[in-house]
């Protein structure tokens, strides 16, 4: 029996499947990967989320959210809020910019000590990933995307005070909301 050479198309793939694990075996040791790609979320608020869903986060960690419709647009609700760090119970304070009830941006933010700021950073980097951090001053930003939402944490240090905040942003509701600003804004020409 003679064996017959692969048609090209096979021979392509498996040159390719060859280089591929030869470059995995020589990238170096693997960090893991990150639980969760798209989601973005920080203590369990989500970019993106509804402000019932915000509500029912709120309220078992000690907090109330308060919210007034924007008198700008009718369209938009700005809420604030008050809840505990899950973990090491400091107060942090939430603010949420929704558009039709989908929270387009979201900030949760307060005094930090050093060890919360060092469980928040590591939270975040446990589930999305490392990534550098950024100084500008006294001010320090990491940022995560995923599928057109966004995740910043951003600390300053003034002294021997530290405050942070974690930015949630959704951009597929604010762009939503964009484009229905500028079709009425060409309504009313």
């Amino acid at each position: 029996m003679t064996s017959r050479p692969a048609p090209p198309r096979t021979a392509g793939l498996a040159l390719a499947l060859a280089l591929i694990s030869v470059a995995v075996a020589h990238a170096g040791p693997r960090l893991p990967a990150p639980t969760d790609t798209a989601a973005l979320e920080f203590f369990g608020v989500r970019a993106g989320a509804r402000l019932a869903e915000l509500a029912a986060r709120v309220r078992p960690r000690g907090g109330q959210l308060r919210c007034k419709q924007a008198t700008a647009d009718p369209r938009v609700t700005e809420c604030r809020g008050t809840l505990k760090d899950p973990r090491l119970g400091g107060r942090v304070e939430l603010w949420a910019s929704a558009v039709d009830s989908a929270a387009g941006i979201i900030t949760l933010s307060g005094p930090v000590a050093t060890e919360q700021l060092a469980y928040w950073r590591r939270d975040v980097e446990r589930r999305y990933g490392r990534v550098d951090a950024r100084s500008q001053g006294n001010q320090w930003m990491m940022q995560w995307v995923r599928q057109g939402r966004m995740l910043r944490l951003t600390w300053r240090v003034d002294g021997s005070r530290k405050t942070a905040s974690v930015s949630l942003v959704d951009g597929h509701i604010l762009d939503r909301w964009g484009r229905g600003r500028n079709h009425s804004d060409n309504k009313t020409r």
